[in-house]
């Protein structure tokens, strides 16, 4: 099945309130579908006579070298999509080379998910995604909780100082897990009695300083995601962060920014190659892969397709997504003469319509 045809069978398979939060955004989503529609603004302007047979795609991220330059972004609730959830997710993506973004609000314990993905190969890339938390202790047990399971990077959202308002969920009155689901990251934390959970925060309040003190925390190589402003990018290399990741968090924030890859070239001079700039939303096709590399990405990072390969075919379908994106980008840069990623520049990168 092509990306399409598995978005059309996870969206039959699943409960309409559980698709509704997988597609769903912010507001009038918007930026939700404008991040799809802003890659039909670019087109590439493919070189000739200096390709070669075989090409080398692989990029070198932190703490995973010579992964795939599709990695999974951070989603959550993967056991509403399908009953194995993120162990599925995190085999599949071992098995295909690519770095897993495992999700604070996943509905399996991280150490799980790093021992599914070890099943599938033995050296997996898996990041852990956290929030700030208000209280010191409990971000300091999550981190050590990474650690322990084997995680080798992890990934600090910084664009939810408030939940956004998703039109779907509050339509559908989906506000809380079925029974038997649950945030298992935030289970047994600091402050919460035995067995219980505690919120995913959401707090206007964290800063550079707690950031700072976050890095202070672990020795695995920290990334930012959900930077929009050069600025803010210019600071977090500042502060020693190992890359910063483009992202409007796929809609579900603020249904008025911009889309992530009208955002990206700017925050690729402004980091200037000093850590990787990784960028997702909207990345529906190998082509997508390619002008995202010539503005300036590193690696891309892919959420609702995953999850619509979960949903449609479990393991085989998160596989399947993946390795489509890889071998549509392959095929890509082959078209654009490129024997490597750093092949694809962004004088190869055009406004549909005139020059860029």
């Amino acid at each position: 099945m092509t990306l399409g045809e598995l978005h059309d069978a996870a969206r039959k398979a699943l409960d309409p309130a559980h698709y509704d939060y997988m597609a769903g955004g912010a507001g009038e989503e918007r930026v939700l579908a404008d991040n799809e529609r802003a890659f039909g603004r670019y087109a590439l302007l493919p070189r000739v006579l200096r390709g070669s047979e075989r090409r080398d795609t692989a990029v070198d991220l932190p703490g995973a070298r010579r992964a795939a330059p599709v990695i999974v972004a951070p989603t959550a609730f993967h056991r509403l999509m399908h009953p194995d959830g993120e162990r599925a997710t995190a085999r599949a993506a071992a098995a295909e080379g690519a770095v897993l973004v495992t999700g604070a609000a996943s509905t399996t314990a991280v150490a799980d998910v790093v021992a599914a993905a070890r099943e599938a190969a033995l050296d997996p890339a898996v990041w852990f995604q956290l929030y700030p938390h208000p209280r010191r202790e409990v971000t300091e047990a999550l981190v050590r909780r990474a650690e322990q399971a084997g995680c080798t990077a992890l990934v600090v959202t910084v664009d939810s100082p408030v939940f956004g308002r998703h039109t779907r969920d509050l339509r559908n009155g989906f506000a809380d897990l079925p029974p038997g689901y649950a945030a298992e990251n935030m289970r047994d934390l600091p402050g919460a009695p035995p067995g219980a959970l505690t919120d995913i925060p959401m707090s206007p309040a964290p800063s550079w300083r707690d950031l700072a003190e976050m890095l202070a925390m672990t020795s695995l190589p920290v990334l930012v995601k959900g930077v929009l402003h050069p600025a803010d990018a210019r600071l977090a290399v500042e502060h020693g962060v190992a890359g910063v990741i483009v992202s409007n968090h796929g809609g579900r924030q603020l249904d008025a920014v911009p889309a992530s890859v009208d955002c990206l070239p700017a925050i690729a001079d402004a980091v200037a190659d000093r850590v990787p700039v990784l960028l997702d939303g909207g990345v529906r096709r190998g082509s997508d892969v390619a002008v995202a590399l010539a503005l300036g990405a590193t690696a891309v990072g892919v959420g609702r397709p995953v999850l619509w390969g979960l949903a449609a075919e479990g393991e085989a379908g998160v596989r399947r997504v993946l390795a489509t994106l890889r071998d549509e980008y392959d095929h890509t840069l082959a078209l654009c003469g490129g024997r490597r990623n750093a092949d694809l520049t962004q004088d190869m990168v055009v406004r549909r319509g005139g020059v860029r």
